[in-house]
């Protein structure tokens, strides 16, 4: 082998070294892409997503806020129960109306911050589904006046369309990267995340991948969305009134309970002790404890507030956790009439 082939052996050794370890930079390279993308996988769902954004999780969906409610409030009625217990002894749950006032406190921290949460998710879907016709109907007319589903989403995302804006334009934004408008209205109702979205947008999705005309199908999600807002408003509003006997019921329960306490049972409990001074205690009615009375029909009267309201929900609204709201509003109601009232 002469000198000549020695060197140019040793150059070709160079850059094979050299191309190798080009190629093992690419790789790591690639390597770490890849572990960037999974571990921000992991933090965009599940438990990894709670602990790198807690609050956004616990407001994502209204039911997620029990994860934190829940034992809040177990723990402060595991206190509130050994102070109790600590200080006035073993027969205060039984003397006292403590317990009962730790446990509906305890039930307002778990469900107040979820009637919350729900009432703002039902008027964010009515506002969205109420914009949604519009929507698709002015995307159909710019398709129909010749331009692409591109350009009539562009046109259409510089208009105003409540809280539905933000998500029109983010579907521009998606399409204008060239993803195919089939995949791009997929990922849009999956965004809105109400039953409506999801159903208007699979059937333009599945019609416009069956070939059919754009701005028809469009047209055709337009009125069925409109449609059924008006079903759902209309039923809304015809079962108004039921809503309001429910609760009306619950107060004159609750108003006919307060008239017993206040005046049969307490003169009942007046002529029994006079009748045991007298003598004749046995003959007539005995001794009426009154604050078992008491406490038995407030009992009566916030279960009966807190499953009506449950109720009212489920038939104004079709959904018993809209209820929530109602079950608090007349557990309160229940518990303030009979601590200080009665």
């Amino acid at each position: 082998m002469g000198l000549k082939d020695v060197f140019f052996n040793r150059g070709q050794q160079v850059k094979s070294a050299e191309s190798m370890s080009e190629f093992e930079k690419i790789e790591s390279e690639q390597h770490q892409i890849l572990d960037k993308i999974d571990y921000d996988r992991q933090h965009r769902v599940g438990f990894g997503k709670f602990l790198k954004h807690p609050f956004q999780a616990l407001t994502e969906k209204p039911i997620n806020i029990l994860i934190l409610t829940i034992p809040v409030a177990l723990l402060i009625f595991i206190i509130g129960f050994s102070v109790i217990i600590t200080s006035y002894g073993f027969d205060a749950i039984f003397s006292t109306t403590l317990l009962d006032d730790m446990l509906v406190i305890a039930v307002l921290i778990a469900l107040t911050p979820l009637a919350i949460l729900d009432y703002k998710e039902g008027k964010r879907i009515k506002t969205l589904e109420e914009s949604l016709p519009n929507f698709f109907r002015d995307v159909a007319g710019m398709n129909d006046s010749g331009m692409t589903l591109p350009n009539a989403v562009h046109i259409v995302a510089g208009g105003e369309y409540g809280t539905l804006t933000p998500y029109v334009r983010k579907l521009d934004g998606e399409m204008s990267w060239n993803i195919p408008f089939v995949d791009a209205i997929l990922k849009f109702g999956s965004r809105l995340g109400t039953p409506l979205a999801e159903r208007s947008v699979d059937l333009i999705a599945k019609a416009s991948k069956a070939g059919g005309d754009a701005s028809e199908v469009l047209r055709a999600a337009a009125t069925d969305t409109y449609e059924f807002f008006n079903l759902k408003t209309e039923r809304r509003n015809n079962m108004l009134i039921y809503m309001v006997i429910v609760i009306i019921s619950f107060l004159v329960f609750l108003f006919v309970i307060a008239i017993l306490v206040s005046t049969f049972l307490t003169t009942m409990a007046t002529a029994g002790a006079a009748a045991a001074k007298a003598g004749a205690g046995r003959q007539f009615i005995g001794s009426v404890d009154i604050f078992f009375y008491k406490r038995l029909f407030s009992h009566a009267a916030m279960i009966q507030g807190f499953f009506s309201g449950l109720v009212a929900g489920q038939m104004g609204e079709g959904e018993a956790s809209a209820g929530i709201k109602y079950s608090i509003l007349m557990l309160l109601i229940a518990w303030i009439t009979f601590r200080f009232f009665i």
